[in-house]
């Protein structure tokens, strides 16, 4: 069997979650590989909506065993917050949820470092969201972070002497803090970490493949956050590629099947960092209202625009997708015309190349569409798609050369749409 992978291809929030528990009853196992509790995938069902940080979305169809995996780095505070909450949901997660060994720890003085960092950067700030990931992932390059696995062996002296270290920066940047009260609840949820299956997880991943079973790899942000890919040096701290499945979970590159890319119909991004569709005018409040874009764990309104084919034919290429699923098209329902980036205008040279970097002097160059000006949510199939939407269908799957397989037309699961057209 393969491992099939389902990621982001622009920056964040493209609706995986809610992807993720659509397809989930079609696998034996579902993995998260990579990211943190930076991100948040939001789903919604039967009348219930669930916020997702470090849990894989998976975790809510029959029963199937979740893996958190070591490419994670997770927040053992946090961590707690979200299982308790879904226990109290009816939702119990210790016998169905496993954590690799191998998984980094996010300490309190990571949160504190990031903190630091950020406001020591001044007008220059990435925009990160503080919860650690940075200086988390930056221990783990460095060899000097704390794995799950260490909570079961000597892990007051590794915690210590982490500490120690972060503290002395902390200090070489004068930044004033205060880690009684997290400290302490931290050590708590140490405790209830220990509750859950802790294992060697490349060991069970590869023992579900060779008895045959299917397993789903969940990935986090959006290809264009990717460390060494995305739009640098505002980006995340981890691979969120294809390429990061293989990692990020112990697979071998021949395990890989199917590549599911996400996008939207349009484009959002949250924080710093160049966006070139970004739109400042009524049609980008319009989506932002539309589209109800605020980032599921930090609240922060997303930044809209149209969808940036250049970026998207990239985020194809380079994660080798072969099935594409659009998501929030019924976002754009009202909208009397609907516009596509097709090619970047830099120093007057166009080009439809994705540079070495986004900046100030790339220009959009826009194709325009007739919009469908209808309402898609109550649609359940797709021979009732209006002409003008399936005419935008067909003009993205030309350029990017993937079919559309899969168009969301609302947040619930229900809301979901499977095309049966020819690859």
């Amino acid at each position: 069997m393969k491992v099939d992978v389902l990621l982001g291809l622009q920056w964040g929030d493209e609706g995986k979650g809610k992807v993720v528990d659509v397809l989930t009853p079609n696998y034996d196992l579902v993995t998260r590989f990579q990211g943190g509790p930076n991100a948040g995938h939001t789903l919604e069902f039967e009348g219930q909506k669930y916020v997702l940080r470090s849990i894989p979305s998976g975790i809510f169809q029959g029963g199937k065993v979740n893996i958190i995996g070591n490419g994670v780095v997770l927040d053992p505070l946090l961590f707690k917050q979200e299982a308790e909450a879904l226990a109290a949901s009816g939702h119990d997660l210790t016998k169905r949820l496993y954590i690799s060994k191998k998984a980094h720890l996010i300490l309190p003085t990571h949160r504190v470092l990031d903190a630091a960092y950020e406001a020591a950067k001044g007008d220059a700030k990435i925009g990160t969201t503080g919860k650690g990931i940075g200086p988390t992932y930056t221990d783990k390059v460095s060899r000097n972070g704390v794995r799950v696995g260490d909570i079961l062996c000597d892990f007051e002296e590794k915690y210590a002497k982490a500490k120690a270290k972060h503290e002395t920066i902390l200090g070489s940047l004068g930044f004033k803090y205060d880690l009684s009260e997290l400290e302490a609840q931290w050590f708590e949820a140490i405790e209830y970490l220990k509750r859950f299956k802790l294992i060697d997880s490349e060991h069970v991943i590869n023992g579900y493949l060779k008895e045959g079973k299917s397993v789903l790899a969940e990935g986090a942000q959006g290809t264009m956050l990717d460390i060494d890919f995305g739009s640098y040096p505002f980006v995340t701290s981890s691979n969120t590629i294809c390429a990061g499945a293989c990692t990020g979970l112990g697979v071998a590159p021949r395990r890989i099947g199917d590549v599911y890319g996400i996008f939207k119909a349009y484009c959002t991004r949250v924080g710093s960092g160049p966006f070139p569709t970004e739109l400042f005018d009524a049609d980008g409040e319009k989506m932002r209202k539309q589209g109800n874009e605020f980032g599921s764990v930090t609240g922060r309104p997303r930044r809209c625009g149209w969808v940036d084919l250049v970026a998207l034919k990239y985020a194809v290429m380079i994660n080798g997708v072969n099935q594409l699923i659009m998501m929030k098209s019924d976002v754009l329902d009202n909208f009397d015309t609907i516009k596509a980036c097709v090619a970047y205008k830099i120093d007057g040279v166009e080009t439809s190349e994705f540079p070495f970097e986004l900046n100030d002097k790339v220009e959009p160059v826009y194709v325009e569409l007739a919009g469908w000006k209808c309402d898609m949510t109550k649609m359940q199939s797709e021979d009732e798609f209006p002409e003008e939407f399936n005419a935008y269908l067909s003009f993205l799957e030309e350029v990017l050369e993937v079919p559309i397989k899969i168009v969301s037309v609302g947040p619930d699961r229900e809301q979901t749409i499977v095309r049966y057209t020819e690859e």
